[in-house]
């Protein structure tokens, strides 16, 4: 067994970086960007099993931590899985719903990033990603007989479905493609940053040992709540030890279980990847959709907070919910705080009153809720969950059912 060191080591982020974390969690209000939470949290599944613990020089939790931020890998190649299991019900009859983001009619193209967001939500899915530098990435979904790619090359931003030969492609700005780099998480680095974010003075960090990831030396930073009430029971992330980049990321639930997240490597390599790889001329035929629309910066993000297709269209939807967004207050502090705001209107409708298959939708993930605030629905995940009151007063945080009611009869 290699030596590690597994003394407990509370590291503190800056109050404002807390803050801007917490923010975020404003692009988990349900039900529809309750898929978007389990797009933004999307893992990829463990690399190949461990073939023996590596022997390596010990390492303080507070080093390993310093030597992720300081990791700059600029060009890499690799495969990953992605599994996810959030406990959403089956998403694949709501493509055309306002839930999906996906449209198959008027405008709307299956090339758009936004529309791959739900597929990625459940269930277990390869991929191919590969950078070189800033201005360069690629991420292919292999499919069955298909596949979907999204490129970064300098200004564009393609995305390309080969099972229906359609293209969608965007220019992208200076800030445009520094903002797509981080709404679209494709690698254990991308997860880890965000979850590092929310460590303060109520979490245990340590080491725990090494481990091997597609044939790499790596140490097992294992990060945990230290209060009770919240979903996230571990994260472990295995650190690769020369360069400092995250092979491998998960994310088990406090209620048990199999893990909310699983990601990591299955192949990886450090070479800068042929230019070849980032180059794409739209195939003979394919059917071309240009996002012309300023400021709507739609292909090449896939963002779970962004603007989905529909939601115009559907009652209580996320654009609905999100309307008082902006006085949002932050309840209680680390892994259980709450984010609260007031949407100024009324909570969702039920299921019948919604209709068809988004109504089902909605009455598959939600729990009728009472107290002393009122009565309200409870929309559920195994890691995000949200309290919206039928007076249109949102709660939401990776906390469980009970947390939520405690903090809206509070407020009362």
């Amino acid at each position: 067994m290699a030596p590690n060191e597994s003394d407990e080591s509370t590291i503190a982020e800056e109050a404002d970086d807390l803050r801007a974390g917490r923010r975020k969690a404003a692009r988990y209000v349900v039900p529809v960007a309750v898929v978007g939470v389990a797009a933004a949290t999307i893992g990829l599944v463990p690399a190949l099993a461990d073939s023996g613990d590596p022997d390596l020089p010990k390492i303080s939790a507070q080093q390993l931590i310093d030597k992720i931020a300081k990791s700059d890998v600029q060009q890499m190649s690799g495969t990953v899985k992605i599994s996810t299991d959030l406990g959403l019900p089956d998403l694949g009859g709501l493509e055309n719903s306002p839930v999906s983001g996906a449209t198959k009619s008027g405008d709307g193209s299956s090339a758009d990033p936004s529309s791959k967001i739900t597929e990625l939500a459940t269930g277990t899915h390869t991929l191919r990603v590969a950078s070189d530098g800033p201005d360069r990435q690629k991420v292919s979904l292999l499919e069955n007989a298909a596949e979907y790619s999204l490129i970064h090359n300098g200004k564009d931003v393609w995305g390309y479905d080969s099972q229906s030969n359609e293209v969608y492609h965007s220019t992208a700005s200076g800030s445009a493609k520094a903002q797509q780099k981080r709404d679209v998480p494709a690698t254990p680095k991308d997860f880890t940053e965000e979850a590092l974010k929310s460590v303060d003075d109520t979490t245990s960090v340590t080491v725990q040992g090494t481990a091997q990831v597609a044939g790499r030396d790596a140490y097992r930073l294992v990060v945990k709540p230290k209060q009770s009430g919240s979903t996230v029971g571990q994260i472990t992330v295995a650190v690769d030890a020369k360069t400092g980049m995250p092979l491998k990321f998960t994310l088990t639930p406090s209620s048990g279980g199999s893990a909310v997240i699983d990601a990591g490597f299955t192949q990886v390599s450090f070479a800068r990847p042929s230019s070849s790889t980032f180059d794409f001329t739209p195939p003979k035929g394919a059917k071309v959709t240009e996002d012309d629309k300023a400021g709507h910066g739609r292909a090449g993000h896939g963002r779970a907070g962004h603007e989905l297709k529909g939601t115009d269209q559907a009652p209580g939807s996320g654009k609905d919910l999100a309307k008082g967004a902006d006085g949002m207050k932050v309840l209680g502090k680390g892994w259980n705080s709450i984010a609260t705001f007031d949407t100024g209107g009324k909570g969702v409708p039920s299921g019948s009153e919604a209709g068809g298959q988004f109504g089902g939708f909605l009455d598959s993930l939600g729990d009728k809720v009472s107290g002393k605030f009122g009565s309200g629905t409870v929309f559920k995940t195994r890691l995000i969950n949200a309290l919206i009151t039928d007076d249109g007063k949102v709660y939401v945080g990776a906390v469980d059912k009970a947390a939520l009611v405690k903090a809206a009869d509070a407020a009362k």
